[in-house]
């Protein structure tokens, strides 16, 4: 688009602004398992709203000017700590959200050993890829460790093989995203402070929920900052604090180990820059609007959204187990639930398209190595009185799955795919594969299918690093005015 020569009238802004919101997938009432966070409380939505509205003009990037901002996320810090095992000593940040955080816990871990060349980050192969992303910005070399197929959990043992003079961070997940089972984090902390070796848990969706459920009587394993050798952890604020996105926390064991997250210059004209951030111009809305809704739900508040996100979970896993067919992946520790399929069950690509006919989104997750395709779902408290009408149609689903069968990628595609060079894909190849797919752009750009097998499947069966290329080409095209 371009500049309107005279500008639209509130009203029918606010009406284009519906239209476009009208294709966008349902963020509250149970129905979208991924991506949205809905606590199912009326009114919840409109405090974080009017929070953000009291402060849309102030700038987080000075705290001395706005003091209010200051106030707030030390509370904020002070409660995530407290609830997340921290000490006198704990210190931490608001960011904008969980990549931002595992961002700046890696660039604090590298930081802080400048005698280190050629730095390294050991984590299992299911840490979240916003690992990956900080490895190939702060050009740290991954170490990916391989995880059991059948528990998704590392082996402590090859962890700490995996550890070497070079290793500057260790990472371990509290839950993995993917299949919502819990690292063994004491022994991957004991083993980097054995090596001297800084050790940071994502509970970015995991690490507002935990402590709850453990209150409510479930037996897990400790993976927080009481912890010894658990040096930062990382906690989602819109995830199941369930305040509007983007806010994170970052909590370090000290002082210390934080002050290399920072970034300062002075050596130029300018005011002196400080910034604990990746921002320095930073909105204050996200901030205040997870102070309200922190303030306003309280401890007992968190307690019953937890305990009605339980019994959502535990139901859930019940159901999908009791479905011919399908199998429940883990099994999960947290409230995510990832189901593949069992010998004979129905092809989970064309699964998930049934659902979605049936208005549900789940989200596909692609095998590796001996990790399995399978179908991923976060449960949310809003999700437990959708639990049994999602179960009827899962049922319903697979029987229309199965008689659909298996969709087929030709033979040749297969082949082609696995000798092509991601770094030599050419325009034109790239443009078969959409037209294959389906998805060749016409007069008004892109419009997806209304069923998604079919290119799943040819991601699938794309290597990774050709998938990446693929997905980069593809979102380039998508992202062009």
């Amino acid at each position: 688009m371009s500049l309107p020569k005279r500008g639209a009238s509130t009203g029918d802004v606010l009406a284009e602004l519906s239209a476009l919101r009208a294709a966008d997938l349902p963020t509250h009432g149970g129905r979208t398992w991924a991506y949205v966070y809905d606590s199912g409380l009326d009114g919840l939505d409109g405090l974080a709203h009017r929070a953000a509205e009291a402060v849309t003009g102030l700038n987080g990037l000075d705290p001395t000017v706005f003091p209010s901002l200051l106030a707030m996320e030390n509370e904020v810090v002070g409660a995530a700590a407290a609830l997340l095992g921290g000490g006198p000593e704990t210190v931490g940040t608001v960011t904008s959200g969980g990549t931002e955080s595992i961002l700046l816990a890696v660039k604090a871990a590298r930081d802080a050993r400048p005698d280190v060349e050629r730095p390294q980050l050991v984590a299992p192969v299911t840490a979240h890829a916003a690992f990956a992303k900080a490895a190939e910005y702060f050009r740290v070399e991954l170490v990916p460790v391989a995880v059991d197929p059948e528990t998704f959990r590392p082996s402590p043992a090859e962890i700490a093989a995996a550890i070497t003079d070079r290793t500057v961070l260790v990472v371990a997940s509290a839950p993995s995203y993917a299949h919502g089972v819990i690292d063994p984090v004491a022994e991957i902390a004991a083993a980097a402070a054995a090596r001297d070796v800084r050790c940071h848990v994502d509970a970015c969706i995991g690490g507002w929920v935990l402590p709850f459920w453990r209150r409510l009587g479930v037996r897990l394993p400790d993976f927080d900052l009481s912890v010894p050798g658990v040096t930062s952890l990382s906690v989602d604020l819109h995830k199941y604090a369930y305040a509007p996105k983007g806010t994170s926390v970052l909590l370090h064991r000290s002082a210390e180990h934080r002050r290399s997250q920072y970034f300062a210059f002075a050596d130029w004209p300018g005011y002196s820059m400080i910034n604990a951030t990746m921002q320095s111009t930073k909105s204050a809305a996200p901030l205040a609007a997870a102070w309200a809704v922190l303030r306003h739900l309280g401890d007992e508040g968190y307690l019953r959204l937890a305990e009605q996100t339980l019994d959502a979970t535990r139901t859930l896993i019940t159901g999908v187990s009791a479905v011919d067919g399908l199998r429940v992946l883990g099994p999960p520790e947290a409230s995510l639930v990832a189901f593949g399929a069992a010998p004979g069950g129905p092809d989970l690509f064309v699964l998930a398209d049934e659902l979605t006919a049936r208005g549900w989104y789940v989200q596909p997750q692609f095998a590796l190595g001996d990790l399995p395709v399978n179908l991923h779902l976060t449960v949310t408290a809003a999700s437990a009185p959708r639990i049994e009408p999602f179960l009827a149609d899962l049922r319903d689903a697979v029987t229309a799955s199965l008689a659909h069968g298996p969709v087929q990628v030709d033979a040749g595609i297969v082949e082609w795919l696995r000798v092509l060079d991601p770094s030599a894909l050419t325009s034109e190849e790239f443009g078969s594969l959409l037209a294959g797919a389906g998805l060749a752009p016409g007069a008004g750009g892109f419009a997806l299918p209304g069923r998604m097998a079919e290119i799943n499947a040819l991601l699938a069966a794309a290597p990774p690093r050709l998938r990446e290329r693929l997905l980069v080409e593809f979102f380039g095209l998508l992202y062009t005015p």
